[in-house]
């Protein structure tokens, strides 16, 4: 059986009986809403339901905040609208690329599949592994350079002088002392999915992060396009981010497009 059939054919009580035996997240995971059954996403599949039915060209990118437009089925980035300077690799950077927010090696890590034989063998054998893998909540359209200097580099703060900046995107990154910093606008947004990954699959975080992301989490609270595309993945996957649910909790959303903020 291929990896796709044996992930979505897992029902919430199949995955119930597997949980029983793994140590991390059997208390925190659940497939969906009560009573309701939930396919598990493979990547691949995570990444189309979000094309079809989250996000849109003419939205706006999560790491730079520039304009993703369409040329054909491949989405790109609209360099000017966000005053974006490639880093190095200017073909990388005008494709939109998606962005494990949480690297998948900061939950493989975690099982045991990983260690016994790392991603491959963890998405091949291990139900939870892959539901993280495909977890709309963590993924989202990036521009393709950003997402391959971020690769699992932990999030932190930098000083306009340390590191390399992308023009006036208001992301860094510091390849000697290991550490990406998304925009301002982002960083709420990491550390509510931080969160939601903590609560529903039992990822466990360092204090030090987890203190850096409650600062984040207060200077840049949910907003109007966080909590429309929350609503958007909930009604695409019946997948519910608790987290968010908390978090969105009076907003104001209406029709909003994503793209706002």
């Amino acid at each position: 059986m291929n990896r796709s059939c044996f992930t979505t054919a897992l029902s919430r009580s199949a995955i119930a009986l597997l949980l029983a035996a793994m140590p991390l997240a059997a208390a925190a995971f659940t497939a969906g809403t009560p009573g309701q059954d939930v396919d598990i996403l493979t990547f691949r599949d995570a990444k189309d339901v979000l094309k079809r039915k989250v996000h849109a060209p003419g939205e706006k990118d999560f790491y730079c905040g520039c304009d993703i437009q369409a040329q054909g089925k491949k989405w790109v980035v609209d360099w000017q609208s966000c005053g974006l300077v490639p880093r190095k690799n200017p073909e990388r950077a005008s494709r939109i690329e998606w962005e494990h927010v949480v690297p998948a090696s900061d939950f493989g890590r975690q099982r045991a599949c990983w260690r016994e034989g790392g991603r491959d063998n963890c998405s091949d054998t291990d139900p939870v592994f892959s539901a993280m893998e495909g977890d709309p909540y963590n993924l989202l359209p990036v521009v393709g350079e950003i997402n391959g200097d971020r690769g699992n580099l932990p999030y932190g703060m930098l000083r306009d002088d340390e590191g390399a900046g992308y023009g006036q995107c208001g992301s860094r990154v510091d390849f000697k002392a290991r550490v990406f910093m998304p925009r301002a606008d982002a960083r709420g947004d990491v550390a509510r999915i931080y969160e939601y990954f903590g609560e529903r699959y039992g990822l466990r975080i360092s204090r030090q992060q987890q203190q850096l992301f409650a600062a984040w989490s207060r200077s840049d609270p949910a907003d109007t396009r966080e909590c429309r595309r929350a609503e958007r993945i909930a009604a695409a996957t019946g997948q519910v981010n608790k987290v968010l649910t908390k978090a969105c909790n009076g907003v104001s959303r209406g029709s909003a497009r994503l793209s706002e903020n």
